[in-house]
């Protein structure tokens, strides 16, 4: 909304408290069916926690859960920063620079605006390949549920578990790693200011320079 739309008034305090309990309540109304079923089970001498879902035919309720979820924590988010990130993008695109811009300056405002794009695209693919195995896993073990007698499927699983939440790191190192000159930039005028400073004669204090 800052960028598209920067005159118009920001979200409001009792709005962003409603956007937060929204979010919460969605997550916990997700959450709550395997809380619901959860059991506690003997294996081979191990005790574990289990979900048990009702039998029904050819497993449509765990079918549909899983559906559900990943329509809700998937498709859904990639849709909304797709959409987002589009709207965006082209907005910037689309906005020059005012005033009588040099060729280089031109140029480099263009160069802003590729990176830009390459940041956004990073971005939702590194959504997408993070959360897509870990998805695909409980949708395979819907049709196939041998899967999980596999011995090393905790390994597996864990695996996945953690690629998925290893999503929200990535966005920080990508935005770094693409616009490090520009964080570069930000620190140059400090460099300058400082070298720029001197002490008036008497104070015991010498000249700094860069």
């Amino acid at each position: 909304m800052a960028i598209v739309h920067p005159l118009q008034p920001r979200l409001s305090a009792p709005g962003t408290r409603a956007v937060i309990a929204g979010i919460w309540l969605v997550a916990l109304a997700l959450a709550f069916p395997q809380c619901f079923y959860s059991t506690i089970t003997m294996d081979e001498g191990a005790t574990k926690c289990v979900v048990a879902w009702p039998e029904d035919s050819g497993g449509k309720t765990l079918l549909l859960y899983h559906l559900v979820v990943i329509a809700l924590i998937y498709f859904l988010p990639l849709v909304v920063m797709f959409v987002a990130y589009s709207v965006i993008g082209l907005t910037l695109w689309r906005r020059s620079v005012p005033g009588h811009q040099a060729h280089g300056a031109n140029l480099r405002h263009l160069q802003a605006k590729k990176k830009f794009v390459k940041t956004m695209v990073l971005v939702v693919v590194t959504f997408a390949i993070c959360w897509l195995p870990y998805h695909l896993y409980f949708i395979l073990g819907t049709f196939q549920e041998d899967i999980y007698c596999h011995k090393f499927i905790q390994q597996v699983y864990l695996a996945l578990f953690w690629l998925a939440m290893s999503s929200t790191m990535y966005n920080p190192i990508i935005y770094c790693c693409l616009n490090r000159r520009d964080i570069q930039t930000i620190h140059k005028p400090n460099r300058a200011f400082v070298a720029q400073t001197s002490y008036p004669p008497g104070t015991g204090q010498k000249e700094v320079r860069d």
